[in-house]
């Protein structure tokens, strides 16, 4: 047996006041779609999936440099590509400062 959204025991807790008052309106059925709900949902669907494409890079890097990130990556049990395409996330994000 399938149990509707409204049914289902939702942890809403790590939502902010005003997400929680939205979602609480759409369990009781006050918030109504727009008209153009579909193609505006496709929009921004299409827009999310364009911003969330990773593309290929070549770059070099001194072998020391390789070994010190390969090693770091080995002790966080991560791949080194990735801990590399971590740091350079954080840094774009702002969330990863230059030391100087």
């Amino acid at each position: 047996m399938t149990m509707k959204k409204s049914e289902q025991n939702i942890d809403l807790s790590y939502l902010n006041d005003e997400e929680r008052e939205l979602a609480e309106a759409v369990e009781r059925g006050e918030l109504k779609r727009s008209p153009d709900f579909e193609e505006r949902k496709l929009e921004l669907e299409q827009a999310a999936k364009n911003s969330l494409k990773k593309k290929a890079l070549n770059i070099r890097l001194y072998e020391r440099d390789i070994q010190k990130i390969k090693r770091l990556a080995n002790r966080d049990g991560i791949g080194y590509q990735t801990l590399i395409s971590s740091i350079v996330h954080r840094y774009a994000e702002g969330t990863l400062k230059r030391a100087d």
